[in-house]
């Protein structure tokens, strides 16, 4: 779903890695949270506190879990998740990678 009713959006953007990757936080009526946010071409490392998904809704990126030498190609539509305490490297080659970001619960 890309629609998001009853929500609460912080105006304040999450500003990364010189404006490359870009972020707000949506609040849920049930005290969960999403991140939306664009990520233009580079190479970027995060880190992450809970376990997270990232579904790419629009544009494609590769990632490498923290742990891993895997590399996985991710087009929109698709989703990947990453676990609490660890992080992972994304990479958009060209465009720009839209993404929404679910924390899970532990």
């Amino acid at each position: 779903m890309h629609t998001f009713p009853n929500v609460t959006v912080d105006a304040k953007a999450n500003v990364y890695f010189d404006g490359r990757v870009v972020s707000h936080t949506i609040l849920f009526q049930d005290g969960t949270k999403k991140t939306l946010g664009l990520i233009y071409p580079g190479k970027f490392h995060f880190g992450t506190a809970a376990p997270e998904r990232m579904e790419i809704i629009a544009g494609r990126c590769s990632i490498i879990l923290d742990g891993t030498t895997d590399v996985t190609q991710v087009e929109a539509g698709s989703a990947f998740e990453v676990a609490g305490n660890s992080g992972f490297t994304i990479t958009v080659e060209e465009g720009i990678c839209e993404y929404i970001c679910s924390f899970l619960a532990d």
